[in-house]
């Protein structure tokens, strides 16, 4: 295995291990549905199997998104991940969520004759460890991201889908495998199937939640989110510094892909600089800025005096294009 193959493996070492416990998961869990006729077990199988393709379409993303820019994409193809992560979150919702409700439904109206319940029970403890160990991988990753920010601010700001939409797909369906065991055992120990079909639309439900937090943190990365508010101030201090700028009047960042960044300052000069002295000026804060910020793919610097600038308001934080 080559060194470039096992460092990409490492660094989606989250979306591998989710992918590999998804597909053993689903396979199991339709076996189970289809010799007990449990509906929250077939929709367990459903949720695994969408779960699995979203997986492979952020890896997909992932491949994609690192194209190198051309003419018609100066700034590369980052942002594609942020589609793909879009249309992971439709998938869940229309597929995942939808089939749970709808098959919930069909067994509430036409409930099934009850069967022995211990084959979904395995299944279900198995799955419980596979996707327990998913999780853990993703927390493991997530806590080591994000730092000392909490983790509901981790999530609104992180940059990068794949690590918090897994982080959201194993929670969810944790939580799916509690209600499906809990619904299979309800429906024997009262003798009434329907309690069956009511867990898998409860599952249909927390799918639907999940796909609509995560669609509403993908819109924001689609439509184009500025970088962290300490890369912002970074930035505006490392120009402020410089005896030859008077003022930063702004300072906007987008991410062109989870770890690039474009940034642009508009800053007033002090009057007595040459043309000369301008461009080597800004050559030496680019320099600052890059050695600064890393993850700065394209810097434009502007000198423009402060009364002429166009100031542009916002709040310090959340998802805004600053």
């Amino acid at each position: 295995m080559s060194h470039g193959l096992t460092a990409r493996i490492r660094e989606n070492i989250v979306l591998y291990g989710a992918l590999a416990a998804n597909l053993g998961i689903g396979i199991a869990k339709f076996v189970a549905a289809g010799i007990t006729g449990s509906s929250s077990m077939l929709t367990e199988g459903v949720h695994s199997c969408v779960d699995s393709g979203n997986q492979i379409l952020l890896l997909y993303g992932q491949h994609r998104a690192r194209r190198q820019p051309d003419v018609a994409h100066p700034f590369g193809y980052g942002r594609e991940l942020y589609f793909w992560a879009f249309v992971v979150a439709i998938l869940i919702f229309a597929v995942g969520a939808g089939v749970s409700v709808y098959e919930g439904y069909r067994h509430i109206v036409a409930p099934e004759e009850l069967s022995d319940p211990l084959v979904n029970y395995i299944v279900l403890v198995i799955a419980f460890a596979l996707e327990g160990s998913s999780w853990f991988i993703a927390m493991r990753e997530f806590r080591k991201a994000k730092g000392d920010t909490g983790w509901w601010r981790a999530i609104r700001q992180s940059k990068d889908p794949a690590g918090f939409i897994v982080l959201f797909e194993d929670s969810a369906a944790l939580a799916g495998l509690v209600i499906a065991g809990i619904g299979i055992w309800a429906s024997h120990a009262l003798a009434d199937p329907r309690i069956d079909g009511v867990a898998s639309i409860l599952i249909g439900l927390i799918l639907g939640l999940v796909a609509v937090l995560l669609a509403r943190e993908a819109k924001g990365l689609l439509i184009g989110e500025r970088a962290n508010p300490q890369v912002v101030e970074t930035v505006r201090g490392i120009i402020a510094a410089h005896p030859a700028v008077t003022h930063v009047n702004h300072v906007r960042t987008i991410h062109t892909a989870p770890d690039a960044i474009f940034v642009a300052v508009s800053a007033d000069f002090v009057d007595t600089i040459t043309l000369g002295e301008g461009e080597t000026l800004i050559e030496q804060l680019e320099d600052a800025l890059r050695a600064a910020v890393p993850a700065l793919s394209s810097i434009y610097i502007r000198p423009e005096k402060q009364e002429n600038a166009a100031t542009l308001t916002g709040t310090a934080t959340g998802r805004t294009t600053a």
